[in-house]
């Protein structure tokens, strides 16, 4: 099913985020909702009050986003705090290459000099290259993907809207002729989905060839809608699974004992590459702030 757009207006573009352990102040989102459909998504929850609240087939584009974003920026108040772009939906989802929103806002932020994190799962952020280059000379930038897992048959299943996991790489591969920090976001790993050695161990090996500042591994949380819905997908396209991870998440959160198999597993493979596991820092700019995890 494709999806459908309605204009929308937003009040404000940026939104603050009080969270000390995430590190960037405030988030920018241009669409509510993503043709991505992630399987995992855990934004599900934010278009519950929306008319049309199906996150995935109904897709907001808030229109005054640049004019909004502008009026914060050129605020005396503005303290030029790093801003998380596309941390609930994908602003280089495919309606970006129709409406083409984001060279605007970026050439904000190069105007008000504003570090930023750019999350994507598309390589369309290409398009923008020389735009981020620009502005990662002058202030901090990380453009970071999510990529999950090298089996194209259960990644088609569980993101179906995103690009190909190699297209993702070499999109972060061309990144690291800029200045921009680079970000491999293995989140979520899905126990008996995307958590195999093998797996596991390709991320980090592509991660490595394409030059990435970082890697984030993290497992997969079930909450609310996401838990709902995740649970459907299962029980239709890997059924034997379904008592599993019924039984991993009973009590709501992964399994202890899970996770600390995993955990022990997984610092035998880091050992065995070389990626960080942090942010890199910014480089030195009055005024960024950045705190690292």
């Amino acid at each position: 099913m494709s999806s459908h757009f309605r204009e929308i207006t937003c009040k404000q573009a940026l939104n603050k985020l009080h969270s000390r352990r995430l590190p960037y102040s405030w988030d920018l989102n241009i669409y509510r909702g993503c043709a991505h459909k992630c399987e995992y998504c855990f934004a599900l929850y934010t278009q519950d009050y929306m008319p049309d609240n199906d996150f995935f087939d109904t897709i907001y584009i808030k229109t005054n986003v640049v004019e909004q974003l502008e009026k914060q920026l050129a605020s005396p108040s503005w303290k030029r705090e790093i801003v998380n772009i596309g941390g609930v939906t994908d602003s280089y989802q495919p309606i970006e290459k129709e409406r083409k929103m984001m060279p605007d806002i970026l050439k904000l932020l190069i105007k008000y000099r504003t570090p930023c994190i750019i999350s994507t799962k598309s390589d369309l952020i290409l398009r923008d290259f020389d735009l981020i280059a620009e502005l990662a000379s002058i202030t901090y930038v990380n453009v970071a993907a999510t990529i999950t897992c090298m089996d194209e048959n259960v990644r088609q299943k569980i993101e179906p809207g995103g690009v190909p996991s190699l297209r993702r790489f070499q999109m972060l591969k061309e990144f690291a002729k800029t200045d921009a920090s680079r970000g491999l976001h293995m989140m979520p790993i899905i126990p008996y989905l995307t958590d195999s050695d093998e797996n596991l161990n390709a991320l980090y090996s592509h991660g490595e060839d394409a030059k990435v500042s970082y890697a984030l591994p993290g497992l997969l949380g079930l909450r609310g809608r996401t838990r709902r819905s995740f649970f459907d997908f299962i029980r239709l396209e890997y059924p034997r699974l379904d008592p599993i991870f019924r039984d991993l998440y009973r009590e709501g959160r992964l399994d202890q004992e899970y996770r600390t198999a995993f955990y022990k597993r997984l610092a035998k493979i880091k050992k065995a590459h070389t990626l960080s596991h942090n942010y890199m820092p910014p480089k030195k700019d009055e005024g960024v702030q950045l705190s690292l995890f």
